[in-house]
């Protein structure tokens, strides 16, 4: 087996929590123990939200942890054309189409036929009820549109990969760990055509996150339980642009004392608050239940 290689991919659009100390200590401490590499991917295509000053401060909340990378940081906003290319290899393959389905639309769609119901969900959230998607055999008949949302044809792309697959060691989908299977069929009822690119973006989470971790060698990805959902999406794209795959660990969750999932306007919970009021990078691994790093010993 060769060199293990884990990442941290935080977005600069707020303060780093505990969920996210927890997060980049155990893929900080796994590539650590087994003598590999950690990397640190700032996650901002999101540039409406994302701001300098978090970028600046997660990177300095990350030193204070004790925590270190091996390459410099990818910015994802440097890694757009490359963006673009997978997008155009898919729309060229016709498994991409635009929507100009707006959310109230596909809310609209999807209550329609029983008032009342609750509209079906996705790991991805609502599952488009394909207004848009083209007729089978869909033949582009020119380049990739610029500034419209893109979504995955599933049936489409599952016509061309199968059935997937793909190995937890973590907590996968209902807790179970070792090779997770995911029938296309099930894909294609139980998530149906994502978004791959956002008309602002020129991308999307899904995309980005797939095509940067095979650019920086990722091995094993270590993020939380409540992305466990997502990763059949992650699993389909590495199959269609051909990328490796790496091991996925899906970790328990810190939550707050309501035992709600933290979120990044939890200000109370920041790590910034805690370094203010005199905690160390030991009471921080206490806290999210991790071993902590002995001190120096006494002379």
């Amino acid at each position: 087996m060769g060199e293990l290689v884990t990442r941290f991919a935080p977005s600069p659009t707020g303060p780093l929590h505990l969920g996210h100390a927890f997060s980049a200590l155990v893929a900080h401490d796994m590539a650590r123990a087994a003598g590999g590499r950690f990397l640190l991917r700032i996650e901002d295509i999101d540039r409406s939200r994302s701001r300098p000053e978090w970028e600046r401060q997660l990177v300095d909340d990350l030193h204070w942890l004790g925590i270190t990378w091996d390459a410099p940081p990818l910015r994802q906003s440097d890694n757009l054309p490359a963006y673009a290319a997978a997008l155009n290899r898919l729309w060229a393959r016709g498994l991409i189409y635009s929507c100009r389905c707006s959310r109230r639309d596909i809310e609209a769609a999807l209550s329609a036929p029983q008032e009342g119901a609750e509209p079906p969900t996705g790991p991805d959230g609502l599952i488009y009820p394909g207004t848009c998607r083209p007729a089978p055999g869909f033949v582009p008949a020119g380049p990739r549109p610029e500034g419209a949302n893109l979504r995955l044809n599933m049936r489409a792309a599952m016509r061309e990969t199968g059935d997937l697959a793909y190995t937890e060691t973590g907590i996968g989908p209902g807790g179970q760990t070792g090779e997770i299977r995911i029938p296309a069929a099930a894909m294609i009822a139980g998530t149906g055509d994502v978004v791959v690119a956002r008309r602002d973006m020129g991308t999307s989470y899904h995309l980005s996150v797939v095509f940067d971790d095979a650019a920086q060698g990722v091995t094993h990805v270590m993020r939380g339980a409540d992305l466990t959902e997502a990763t059949r999406i992650h699993v389909a794209l590495q199959r269609l642009l051909d990328l490796p795959a790496p091991v996925y660990h899906h970790h328990r969750l810190i939550r707050d004392e309501a035992g709600k999932r933290l979120a990044k306007r939890d200000d109370a919970l920041a790590l910034a608050r805690y370094r203010a009021e005199g905690a160390t990078p030991n009471d921080i691994r206490r806290m999210v239940g991790l071993a902590q790093v002995p001190g120096p010993k006494a002379g």
